[in-house]
């Protein structure tokens, strides 16, 4: 266990940690995950109840309702990503499509691997997004292990190329996380890396707490898409 944490630090800095603290912050992990599943199971009854309702909206443009996605986890595993689909069923033809017909579209694409106005997103899926409401599946994926309620954003296998640093391989994704809640879509997909190491090296249960609460008033000004 105190192994894997300090798999978090670089070897200077946990060295400097006092030997008091280092026990109280290899108990860490133990007590995230214990917070985790609480959580989760705690939230449950509501975020059916809400996904059900949802998903008859969804239902009534065709397709299915919840969308499967592969996802790169801890120790680069590969996991499903699981959200309430808010694309169109030929997405990822589309995108392409409007890529190659789109040059600025292709350079905001390659930057930050998102786009403003992006040709897939139904109506409904907009408004979903833009609340993160779409993301409420995902507490199957906290309950399972593949994720945390905190921690970096999900990458997918395709983004490990455009990737720099190597922190989030050592952690959970999370639901929310210090990327989430700070600069959120206004910053390139190297600089979300940056916000990554600097969880990494703070991380703690107090710290989790803080972007806990931080997150609604960030949800509230659906800054999602």
């Amino acid at each position: 266990m105190l192994r894997e944490y300090y798999e978090w630090y670089p070897s200077e800095l946990a060295a400097e940690i006092p030997v008091g603290e280092r026990r109280n912050r290899a108990l860490y992990p133990l007590a995230k995950r214990a917070f985790d599943i609480t959580v989760t199971l705690v939230l449950a009854p509501f975020a059916l109840l809400l996904v059900g309702l949802l998903a008859l909206l969804i239902r009534l443009d065709g397709g299915p309702t919840l969308f499967a996605q592969p996802r790169l986890g801890k120790g680069g595993v590969t996991f499903r990503l699981w959200k309430l689909r808010t694309m169109v069923p030929d997405a990822d033809q589309r995108l392409q499509t409007y890529l190659n017909s789109n040059p600025a579209a292709r350079a905001e694409w390659d930057l930050t691997q998102k786009l403003a106005m992006d040709p897939r997103i139904t109506k409904l899926g907009r408004w979903l997004r833009k609340y993160s409401i779409d993301e409420l599946p995902q507490l199957y994926n906290v309950l399972c292990g593949d994720m945390s309620l905190v921690g970096p954003r999900p990458m997918l296998p395709e983004q490990r190329q455009y990737y720099p640093e190597t922190a989030y391989f050592d952690m959970r994704p999370g639901l929310t996380g210090l990327w989430q809640v700070n600069v959120r879509n206004d910053c390139s997909f190297a600089e979300r890396a940056r916000h990554d190491t600097r969880y990494a090296l703070s991380m703690s249960f107090t710290t989790d707490i803080r972007i806990l609460l931080m997150t609604p008033a960030v949800v509230i000004r659906g800054t999602g898409l």
